[in-house]
C-alpha cells in the first residue's frame, strides 16, 4: 500500500506538458486517464495517482530545488524508453540512464519536464 494518495507538479504550458508526460509516462506503461478539467490532467495505473496542473492561484508554476518524482520501471529498457521519449518531449537531461552506486540493482534516469519540474525512473531488477 503507497502512503501517497497521490502528487502533483504545475505546469505553465499545460499542452507542452502534457505531451512530454504522456510520452515519457507512457513508455513506463502509465496512462493519461484524461483531463480533470482544462488545466489539469490525471495519469495512473487505473486510479489517479499522479497529476499535472496549472497552479490555481493563477501563480507561475515552478519546481522545487531538492525535490524529485520517482517513477517505478519494471525494466532497465523502460528506464531508457522513459528517458529518451522525455528528451524527445521537450525535456532536459539531468542524469542519463545507467547503474546507480547505491544499492546493487539501481538503474535510473533523471530529467526535467519542461516546467522544469525533476523527475526520474528506476527499476531495481537485477540485470536486463
Amino acid at each position: 500500500m503507497s502512503i501517497f494518495t497521490h502528487a502533483c507538479v504545475g505546469a505553465n504550458d499545460i499542452a507542452a506538458s502534457k505531451a512530454f508526460y504522456d510520452a515519457a509516462l507512457g513508455a513506463l506503461g502509465i496512462d493519461n486517464l484524461g483531463a480533470m478539467s482544462d488545466k489539469a490532467f490525471l495519469y495512473g495505473k487505473g486510479t489517479p495517482e499522479f497529476l499535472v496542473l496549472t497552479p490555481a492561484n493563477g501563480e507561475p508554476a515552478c519546481h522545487a530545488n531538492g525535490g524529485t518524482l520517482g517513477f517505478a520501471a519494471a525494466t532497465r529498457a523502460q528506464v531508457r524508453a522513459f528517458h529518451e521519449a522525455g528528451l524527445a518531449h521537450g525535456g532536459t537531461c539531468e542524469g542519463a540512464p545507467g547503474p546507480r552506486a547505491f544499492a546493487p540493482t539501481a538503474y535510473a534516469a533523471y530529467m526535467r519536464d519542461p516546467t522544469g519540474n525533476k523527475i526520474c525512473a528506476y527499476c531495481y531488477a537485477d540485470g536486463e
